[in-house]
């Protein structure tokens, strides 16, 4: 049975989901409560869970991937390393200048809008040197300078290093030779340098992203180790691979030299599994919203293609890498319902999590969240909740909110539990209106995909509050996220400043710079073992106006009859799409951008759709609807539904790893592929 099984962990802020593929075998699938002290513990549990129940052994594992947060949670719970800066001299302070623009003009207390946290002024030290704007030495590097601010950062106690020297990205020679120096005196230090995290312009942007890495490098090296070293002891010989935040995989040591490209890594995975299961249900143009305990992640699909970025945000610092467009915000399942000082009901950012979990958890917790009001609307069967691996206490859920959200309000329990899930669907759809309309998209020509252990219980309010009339959703979409870290590519990207008008830029200048990065992803890519499997490569450029200050990534086609042309062409048509103009005047290269992967799995499902279990029907119950209305609605199991299986909402649909609420007005039918479709009458 050696080499017969592909693994697949997402972990969340809830549930650890994991998806195991066998060839010719029904997937398997599993939910188990994330472990925050230790999430490979989760994992470990998961693994161990698969071989007793499921008589797979951990030695039949051929891939293990992996999707992790905790590079983003390292950020957030203020767990990284020390960091000594190393700058030019006159710019050890561009880490806490910044931009010098505040989101928050009226507070009456300020408080710093940088990432001064990743290195305070003590260990942050310059250096004598400085390469021009045309990567030309103007001071040569200063050897004993850099040498005593490594000894005096590290005396004030700097545990890793980011070097951002001036124009490194033009000219690499003075933090590559410092490298070098300090690796000498200090060897067990991590170093990050900015000519390789980020060779771009924009100091500020550059510097935050480069410290960022040194920030979680030596967070990320330990979760890793600690990783792979509890697979080999559980017998799971399978090279480890990490989902990074671009939508491909990376193998860990690839991953622990760039950790600052594993922020958003399990968001990413959702989309990639979306954007198949939607080409397989034969929709080209989908948003997704991917609702967890914690939070929700929403994206944009079109053409098959999703939406990606070239610069995201960590608590609202700029962290410039290349990542699929997610709008992550606080709602889900564990989002904390609260009455704000004027008395109004309020929903998250603050979650339950999975440690207490909502009251319904019976595990102590005693606020009430978005769960318990689901269990109050009669939405989910306390009895059957995650494939009745867990059950709910519906009297928890009941007197939670009645004492903390319904009696302070003066509303019977329903009515409580009904406003926090309007409240909750309405800051979702505002998450939705950000990645489409606010980028020149109408909601309206897209359908709706929804993932994550809440998202099918949130999809058709949802879709009638933006005027979308179609609902796709997967055969599994509360591990789809875990589904989708099989099926997606092995990737390497590698980019270079490329700082030219478009018409000083020529084409043999253009293609030795991008012979040059291709060189670099192909030398990672031979890293993955990836032996003869075919290699697709796309280019890309960063362009922008003429004194324009940011950019928009455009896909390059050097084989084009006019590869310039075509390039400024795309430009313009993308600048009109997002911002409602585009002025024929000149434009401006800023980087050049490369990157190859190799195909993961053709699909994320098991070919055609057999059901496993009957009867179709359980039972009927009453529910209360987001018009305030008492329904009756059938309960319906989706593991019997057959292909070609149709119904009419009101309707639950239940499942092991989710529920689906179909409103009335809504139908549905199962495709070949065991997809539903949820269509508005």
């Amino acid at each position: 049975m050696a080499g017969s099984a592909r693994v697949g962990v997402d972990i969340g802020g809830t549930f650890t989901d994991i998806v195991v593929r066998r060839p010719g075998e029904r997937s398997l699938i599993m939910k188990v409560p994330t472990t925050r002290s230790d999430p490979s513990e989760a994992v470990l549990e998961a693994l161990a869970r698969i071989a007793r129940d499921c008589n797979i052994p951990s030695e039949a594992v051929d891939r293990f991937i992996h999707g992790t947060t905790v590079a983003t949670n390292a950020v957030l719970e203020r767990k990284g390393a020390r960091i000594g800066l190393l700058t030019t001299k006159g710019f050890a302070d561009v880490l806490e200048i910044g931009r010098q623009m505040r989101r928050q003009m009226y507070d009456l207390a300020l408080e710093p809008e940088t990432p001064v946290f990743l290195a305070p002024g003590r260990f942050r030290r310059e250096v004598h040197e400085r390469i021009g704007p045309k990567g030309e030495v103007i001071v040569p590097l200063d050897e004993a300078s850099v040498l005593a601010a490594a000894e005096g950062a590290v005396r004030a106690g700097a545990e890793a290093f980011a070097f951002c020297f001036l124009f490194s990205f033009l000219n690499d020679a003075h933090e590559k030779r410092a490298r070098d120096i300090v690796k000498a005196r200090f060897p067990n230090l991590e170093i990050s340098l900015s000519s390789e995290v980020d060779p771009a312009f924009r100091e500020y942007e550059r510097t935050v992203v480069t410290t960022f890495d040194a920030y979680v490098k030596p967070v990320v090296d330990r979760y890793l180790a600690n990783l792979e070293q509890g697979l080999r002891t559980a017998g799971v010989h399978a090279p480890l691979q990490v989902m990074q935040s671009r939508g491909g995989v990376a193998g860990a040591d690839l991953a622990r030299k760039r950790p600052v490209r594993l922020f958003l890594s399990g968001p990413a995975a959702g989309v990639i599994g979306a954007r198949m299961t939607a080409e397989t249900a034969g929709f080209r143009n989908v948003v997704t919203v991917d609702v967890g305990g914690t939070s929700s992640d929403i994206a944009l699909i079109e053409d098959g293609h999703p939406a990606l970025k070239t610069e995201g945000t960590i608590e609202g610092y700029p962290v410039r890498v290349s990542m699929v467009d997610v709008n992550t915000i606080g709602a889900g399942g564990g989002s904390l319902a609260w009455i704000d000082g004027a008395g109004g009901l309020r929903v998250g950012p603050a979650s339950a999590g999975s440690e207490p979990g909502p009251a319904c958890y019976g595990r102590g917790g005693t606020q009430a969240t978005v769960t318990d009001a689901s269990v109050v609307l009669g939405y989910l069967d306390p009895a059957s909740f995650a494939g009745g691996s867990m059950l709910l206490h519906a009297d928890k859920a009941l007197s939670t909110i009645r004492d903390t959200v319904a009696t302070p309000l003066g509303l019977s329990p329903e009515d409580a539990a009904l406003g926090i899930h309007r409240v909750i669907n309405s800051h979702m759809a505002e998450g939705i209106r950000l990645v489409s309309i606010r980028q020149g998209h109408d909601p309206r020509r897209f359908a709706l995909l929804p993932l994550g252990g809440a998202g099918p219980l949130h999809a058709c309010p949802l879709a009638e509050d933006l005027g979308m009339t179609q609902i796709v959703v997967p055969r599994h979409p509360g591990v789809l996220s875990a589904a989708g870290l099989l099926a997606a590519p092995i990737e390497h990207e590698a980019a270079a400043a490329f700082p030219f008008a478009m018409t000083e830029a020529s084409l043999e200048r253009m293609r030795a710079t991008i012979a040059t990065i291709d060189r670099a992803c192909a030398e990672r890519m031979a890293a993955e073992s990836i032996g003869a499997a075919p290699v697709t490569i796309r280019r890309f450029a960063d362009v922008c106006y003429v004194g324009q200050a940011y950019t928009l990534e455009i896909e390059f086609h050097p084989d084009a009859s006019d590869p310039i042309e075509c390039l400024k062409a795309d430009f313009y048509a993308a600048h009109d799409r997002i911002y409602g103009y585009a002025p024929q005047v000149p434009v401006k290269l800023v980087n050049l951008r490369s990157v190859h992967s190799v195909a993961g799995l053709a699909g994320i499902d098991d070919g055609a759709w057999e059901p496993t279990s009957d009867p179709i029907e359980k039972r009927s119950v009453v529910i209360r609807v987001g018009d305030g209305r008492t329904v009756e609605a059938n309960v319906l199991d989706r593991m019997a539904m057959p292909a070609g299986f149709a119904f009419e909402g009101p309707a639950i649909i239940e499942q092991p790893d989710t529920t689906t609420l179909v409103t009335p007005g809504w139908r549905g039918r199962i495709d070949d592929a065991g997809i539903m479709i949820l269509e508005r009458n």
